[in-house]
């Protein structure tokens, strides 16, 4: 029995299976590839589905956390820590927010989202949009907002009053917005659906979303908890776009693969809707968490990585399509946050054979493999995956 067999053995017996059995026990890691306690190396192309933003053993993020945990990791909210300050002028920056804008912490992004959620309820109405297929989150309230059934029933009845409409449908959107009437508090929506399969919002679609919120007195709330950080080559995704959110939620990419979850409000009116004891987080802002923060949003911008982002992954989309294989039906996302889409559903199978050839990916959806590697990858890392995929894809077999 190998020590990989041992340990998840031991993992069976000691862990509620709520993620089924892992796929195998990884011991260290180094830039973009990991290594199982079997000592075998893989090249990372999930990046802890986009949390990995600087990869592994990192330097720059190694020695924020280091310095960091030999002066203080966990003060409480009774006090704040320069990092904490630090991080979250840093955020208003990055993230284009207006003056007498705001930075919640917290330690997820279910949690900022539900942090988002208690912002809506503040402006007095109670209904919520949200998008089919959409994914928030697990605690109960970004549940409500999450689409996918098996998710859902086990914990219903959930919160009310959230209404799911077709995502870059127009129409649908129009008419949910005028059904909800005075009583739209928001309209929550990710620029791109990554638990979905890696669709984006059409421009128009999000400059609509803003329009009838503005229009109606309610809230637009962007979640880039995954298209966040970086990763579609701009610090957010509707960066791409000219428009400007009421509301935006972070996590994932942010600390590099501490956990920190980040509410940002946009403007004084926005942020005042949330005053004091009205919410709040034990470890949110942890100086720890917040140093590490720092770290990678100072060296997403000292090494240029929102420009390697939008290249490499404009490189390696072309490499992908390329090949002309008679599985690939084409390549969507943005930047370093991809799905290479199938013409059958073979997406488990390649995953499992791209795992035994050294490559970590993500059958996101029966014909799609999602890809969101550290945004350090090199583009001779990527053409080892890019010269692998078509055996890959040739030995896959119908699930």
């Amino acid at each position: 029995m190998t020590h990989s067999q041992q340990i998840l053995d031991r993992y069976q017996a000691a862990l509620i299976p709520v993620f089924g059995v892992p796929q195998t026990v990884l011991s260290h890691g180094d830039g973009c590839y990991v290594v199982d306690v079997d000592g075998k190396r893989y090249l990372d192309l999930l990046g802890g589905i986009a949390v990995n933003t600087l990869g592994h053993g990192h330097p720059a993020l190694v020695e924020a956390i280091t310095k960091q945990a030999s002066q203080v990791v966990h003060i409480s909210n009774f006090f704040t820590s320069e990092p904490q300050v630090e991080l979250a002028e840093k955020l208003l920056e990055v993230c284009r927010a207006p003056a007498g804008s705001g930075v919640f912490f917290a330690n997820s992004g279910a949690e900022a989202l539900e942090a988002a959620v208690k912002l809506t309820r503040r402006t007095g109405r109670t209904r919520i949009i949200a998008a089919q297929n959409a994914f928030h989150g697990r605690t109960t309230g970004a549940l409500a907002l999450t689409w996918k059934e098996a998710y859902r029933a086990p914990f219903e009845p959930l919160m009310p009053g959230v209404t799911h409409v077709p995502y870059n449908d127009e129409d649908a959107l129009r008419e949910a917005v005028a059904d909800a009437g005075d009583d739209l508090a928001a309209v929550v929506l990710e620029p791109i659906q990554g638990e979905a399969g890696v669709r984006a919002a059409t421009d128009a679609y999000l400059r609509l979303a803003r329009d009838l919120t503005r229009g109606a007195g309610a809230l637009l709330v962007l979640d880039e908890v995954q298209s966040g950080m970086g990763r579609t080559g701009h610090w957010l995704a509707h960066h791409a776009t000219d428009v400007v959110p009421d509301a935006v939620t972070l996590a994932k990419g942010l600390a590099g693969g501490v956990p920190i979850g980040a509410l940002i409000t946009y403007g004084p009116d926005v942020t005042a809707l949330l005053t004091g004891g009205q919410h709040g987080s034990t470890f949110g802002g942890n100086p720890l968490a917040c140093a590490a923060g720092l770290a990678v949003v100072h060296t997403i911008e000292s090494d240029g990585l929102l420009q390697h982002a939008s290249e490499l992954g404009a490189y390696l989309s072309e490499a992908m399509t390329g090949l002309g294989h008679p599985r690939i039906s084409g390549v969507r996302g943005r930047g370093l946050l991809m799905a290479i889409t199938l013409t059958e559903p073979v997406a488990a199978s390649a995953m499992a054979l791209a795992r035994e050839a050294g490559f970590l990916v993500n059958a996101v959806a029966p014909d799609a493999i999602r890809l969101a590697p550290p945004l350090i990858l090199t583009q001779s890392q990527a053409d080892t995956f890019v010269d692998a995929l078509p055996g890959i894809l040739d030995a896959a077999v119908p699930a």
